[in-house]
């Protein structure tokens, strides 16, 4: 997966999310959402075949790189703990 930026400002990111589809988006704007500080989080596939998700951060208080690494590491813990429920199933 990369992330292309393609603006920055001190409150604000709008970047391109390469080789995900909605699945993995909604879960990152949702957790972004959780985030009190994330005034705003949402994107956008212009067509599900060739294009690529592009997400728009806004913050108060808090630089948007931030916000979005905080999100991505509460995804990957809750991928972490569900990995770990489904081995314990075996």
């Amino acid at each position: 997966m990369n992330i292309k930026i393609l603006e920055e400002t001190k409150n604000r990111l709008y970047f391109e999310l390469e080789g995900q589809g909605h699945s993995f988006c909604n879960m990152l704007r949702g957790e972004l959402l959780n985030d009190e500080q994330v005034k705003i989080a949402t994107y956008s596939i212009e067509h599900p075949l060739i294009s690529h998700p592009k997400f728009i951060i806004e913050t108060q208080g808090k630089e948007p790189r931030k916000a979005l690494a905080d999100a991505a590491n509460r995804v990957a813990s809750m991928a972490d703990k569900l990995k770990k429920e489904f081995a314990s199933l075996k």
